[in-house]
């Protein structure tokens, strides 16, 4: 199987905890992925999105666990500025038209490894980073021309637990959540 090639079967479970095993950078998409896809506009055409706190939470330990947190999407905005400041994600890559472009600087620079790095997205701009990871991740929701190159398709959607879930499988195979639950289970 090539990286290029769409699955033509479902990975298993345990070839799915190998690929997250080496995982030392994971790419996310915003729309769809790290909210619910929704776009909130106000009438001065402010921008508004809704963020999952467990998300961000799972974000936090990923890092803390050692793995490298980035995020590439297609739209410009202040709010993932900050969103991204306060989770201290520090490689934010926005207003991205090609995200392949993004995802190979972002590498290259961090010297890691196609085989090293998930990317998790939901539509066909996504699928460029998706094709060369390691590790591709979908959301229920993705269009199904995505979900068909995903490795993984998570069981809870995009904005509502999807980046935890992915964040604690990596962790688990790692061996690096009992880590870092281990504070909160004094």
């Amino acid at each position: 199987m090539t990286p290029f090639a769409p699955l033509a079967a479902p990975l298993t479970e345990q070839e799915i905890n190998i690929r997250a095993a080496k995982i030392k950078l994971i790419i996310f998409d915003v729309d769809g992925v790290l909210t619910d896809g929704s776009l909130y506009l106000n009438d001065a055409g402010q921008e508004m999105k809704a963020f999952f706190s467990l998300d961000g939470h799972g974000l936090k330990m990923l890092k803390k666990s050692g793995v490298a947190i980035a995020i590439i999407t297609g739209r410009d905005s202040p709010l993932m500025r900050h969103r991204a400041k306060n989770l201290n994600i520090e490689h934010l890559y926005q207003g991205v038209e090609d995200k392949l472009e993004a995802f190979s600087e972002l590498t290259a620079r961090l010297g890691v490894a196609s085989e090293q790095v998930a990317a998790m997205g939901d539509d066909v701009v996504d699928l460029p980073m998706m094709r060369r990871s390691g590790l591709s991740i979908a959301v229920p929701s993705a269009m199904d021309s995505v979900k068909q190159y995903a490795h993984y398709v998570t069981r809870l959607p995009g904005g509502k637990g999807a980046v935890r879930e992915v964040c604690e499988r990596i962790m688990r195979a790692q061996g690096t959540l009992d880590a870092q639950l281990a504070p909160y289970l004094k």
